[in-house]
């Protein structure tokens, strides 16, 4: 796979607007906050957990397609369908992030859902044992839940999982509307059957629904997933500086909406609490762009076919390897480089570069031209 370099951008998905929400809260207090947080025995049925090498952090962050919580007329809006999700609840985006031992630097990976993956064994909701099989790891959510989906990555990326974040439809829409919409930008116009959003090229402002189906949409332009995650990386670009901008930390009705939106809609482990929610929060937010690494999975094949998986994405066996050891024995994943110049040359070495191993592709946190 290529190298590729370029400024990385400091968010990748949708739930940094979780982490912006839980990461105001210094500014209002817990007094703001009157909603409880929901509950997960998210590590109970894992088994052979891999050993933690350091005291670096990583969290589980889930995007379920839960319709629970959404009005009929938003329902209708999104075309999603009833509350009862069939074959279980699915996962639109799933995001590993990785905090330092020494809290100053962060990776944010992306793991695409149409990832080609095994998934072990489990017992089904009628207590069946069933056999393991191979399946996009979006099945291990789906068929299992939290455990399912953890075992499955814990035992790809032999990686210690700490803590487990969801998030729903229902959140992200009351989030949005929240922050009074969202503005975005978009340089083409979009027609997509799948999410059903309609759009023609330029400015929109978008409201929670409209704005659910914008980082969903992923049909229209032909590039799946991978298309979707980069329009969510402009998304969250636009979302933070709605998030952070004066007129939303300053309002106090506006933080407290946005506060009891996140923390309504947001399930965790068990072991997770609102101070471990408000470090990882502060962590974020003191952490400066240039330690703040985000990227997709290392891809060798974008639509793998075998053992009856169709049309899935296969992780690089070379470059995921090094990934995860390196998130493993928690090491930079960008390598710096000085050029050593020529004996001969009386000029001065370049600056060092960055190169970025992994593939991160930097994603403009301006579509548009004049868009700010």
């Amino acid at each position: 796979m290529a190298m590729r370099t370029g400024r990385l951008p400091r968010f990748l998905t949708i739930f940094s607007i979780v982490i912006v929400a839980l990461s105001a809260i210094s500014w209002v207090g817990f007094g703001a906050i009157t909603k409880s947080i929901k509950r997960v025995d998210a590590f109970g049925s894992v088994i052979d957990r891999p050993e933690k090498a350091t005291s670096a952090v990583n969290y589980l962050l889930v995007g379920s397609d839960s319709r629970e919580g959404l009005t009929r007329e938003q329902q209708r809006r999104l075309r999603t369908g009833s509350t009862a999700v069939a074959a279980g609840k699915r996962s639109d985006t799933m995001l590993l992030i990785h905090i330092s031992k020494n809290r100053d630097r962060a990776a944010i990976v992306s793991i695409p859902r149409d990832s080609y993956a095994l998934i072990p064994s489990w017992k089904d909701s009628t207590g069946n044992i069933r056999s393991e099989r191979y399946s996009k790891i979006n099945s291990a959510f789906a068929w299992g839940d939290a455990p399912l989906l953890i075992q499955t990555l814990e035992d790809m990326t032999d990686l210690r999982i700490d803590h487990y974040i969801e998030i729903n439809f229902t959140g992200f829409v009351k989030i949005v509307d929240a922050l009074g919409g969202v503005e975005i930008c978009t340089k083409r116009s979009i027609d997509d059957s799948k999410s059903h959003l309609t759009l023609d090229a330029g400015r929109h402002t978008l409201d929670g629904v409209d704005s659910l189906k914008y980082v969903r949409a992923r049909t229209f332009d032909g590039t799946a997933d991978i298309g979707r995650m980069k329009r969510q990386q402009a998304f969250v670009s636009a979302i933070l500086r709605q998030a952070t901008s004066a007129g939303v930390l300053l309002n106090p009705i506006t933080m407290t909406k946005l506060l009891n939106s996140a923390f309504d809609s947001v399930v965790t482990d068990e072991n997770l609490d609102r101070n471990d929610l408000l470090t990882l929060g502060k962590q974020l937010r003191s952490l400066s762009t240039k330690n703040v690494t985000t990227l997709t999975v290392p891809l060798k094949y974008y639509n793998y076919n075998k053992n009856g998986v169709t049309a899935s994405v296969l992780w690089d066996p070379v470059l995921a390897g090094e990934l995860f050891t390196k998130l493993r024995n928690d090491e930079p994943l960008v390598e710096k480089i000085k050029p050593t110049p020529s004996p001969n040359s009386s000029e001065e070495p370049a600056k060092p570069i960055i190169i970025d191993k992994f593939g991160v592709e930097a994603a403009s946190t301006n579509p548009c031209k004049d868009f700010k």
